[in-house]
């Protein structure tokens, strides 16, 4: 029965123009360098156009979904260029992996990424260094707020929600579950009073990019893209950011069942910061991003703008059901496609490529394959 299901599978990624074996019974699918997604092209057999997306969690996807949403895109930017019958082909690579942070991001674009030449790198993540604690006091005493309420996901809640992507049983199982616990009426939870205290002369509506106590990390987010830039100017290659989504506004209302984890996820996990605050806190990240952006003249894709908040595209408040995955492609693919339209018709793209004697030394790899026998 196993070897049939992995045949069906092989069988759907042919249609896709992928030829590639599941590494992993669950569906993840790695290339010879151990990114998501299928083998490298050679660059010079062919007009090549090579997108690299880098990030976290957000960009790497669940391994339980076929593709990840930089798999979309390469598929429908090929689409695109055979009906313009552009002698073109897009290679679109995912560097993401999980928990990971932009200064990791750097590390992985400076020695894995500048190896592979790309033409642009796209950054999108903007949760796992969203740290608020050091901007909370209580109203009362003006004390800090302490962050350690914190309640972990049990190791049982975690294998049922891993289940609920592929088994509908495991969903109904985790609707019902809900029920006992007596869910409520999925309003925010109540939060311990606070004042949240930004620097002194702040503006929100327009952040002064040079200051050093930016919240939630993003001097470091914004000097880890410095690097990434610096890094990929001398092959030539080009940086773009995204702003980062969330599902969390004031006011939101979920259905206390089916969206059980991820009022856990909002109220537990970040408590004790307020739906409101949490808004507040993202779309000044997100107009930092888009700031940073136009002072480097760099392409800027708003996907927070276009994203619906629905809870039925996200499993949390920033990780996406498979739907949203591709929804989240789509948007991004709509805002490619004028900037490869600009690249195309001044001849910037595609590019002759740097030789590799003029990438230094010290960033060169070569792929090892390791094959696992697991009987």
């Amino acid at each position: 029965m196993q070897r049939g299901w992995l045949n069906s599978r092989q069988r759907r990624r042919r249609v896709l123009g992928i030829d590639l074996v599941l590494t992993l019974p669950f569906g993840l699918v790695t290339n010879e360098i151990g990114w998501r997604g299928p083998r490298l092209q050679d660059q010079a057999a062919r007009r090549t156009v090579r997108l690299v997306f880098v990030g976290a969690s957000t960009t790497g996807n669940s391994h339980y979904f076929p593709y990840s949403y930089p798999e979309f895109i390469g598929q429908w930017l090929n689409l695109w260029a055979a009906s313009r019958n552009l002698d073109i082909a897009f290679e679109v690579l995912n560097a993401g992996r999980e928990s990971i942070t932009s200064t990791d991001i750097e590390a992985i674009v400076r020695t894995e990424v500048l190896p592979l030449l790309p033409d642009l790198v796209v950054y999108y993540e903007g949760h796992n260094q969203f740290k608020m604690g050091l901007s909370l006091k209580k109203q009362e005493s003006g004390e800090v707020v302490r962050l350690d309420q914190v309640v972990p996901e049990a190791f049982a809640g975690r294998l049922l929600r891993d289940l609920a992507h592929r088994l509908a049983l495991a969903r109904r199982l985790q609707a019902a579950l809900g029920w006992v616990g007596n869910p409520g009426r999925g309003e925010e939870w109540p939060k311990p009073g606070y004042e949240l205290t930004w620097p002194s002369a702040r503006d929100e509506a327009d952040p002064d990019l040079s200051r050093a106590d930016m919240p939630v990390n993003l001097p470091t987010i914004l000097g880890d893209l410095d690097r990434m830039r610096e890094a990929l100017r001398p092959i030539g290659a080009e940086l773009a950011l995204s702003s980062f989504v969330w599902l969390v506004r004031d006011g939101m209302v979920l259905d206390p069942v089916r969206n059980r984890f991820l009022l856990e996820w909002l109220n537990i996990t970040h408590f004790p910061f307020s739906y409101r605050d949490m808004e507040r806190m993202l779309a000044f990240q997100n107009r930092v991003f888009e700031k940073y952006a136009s002072a480097h003249d760099l392409a800027f894709f708003d996907v927070a703008k276009a994203m619906p908040l629905d809870p039925d595209l996200f499993t949390d408040g920033v990780h996406m059901t498979y739907a949203g995955v591709r929804l989240h492609a789509w948007i991004v693919f709509q805002e490619l496609v004028p900037l490869l339209e600009a690249k195309l018709a001044d001849e910037s793209w595609p590019r002759q490529r740097p030789r590799r004697d003029r990438v230094p030394p010290a960033l060169l790899f070569t792929p090892r394959e390791l094959k696992v026998e697991c009987p």
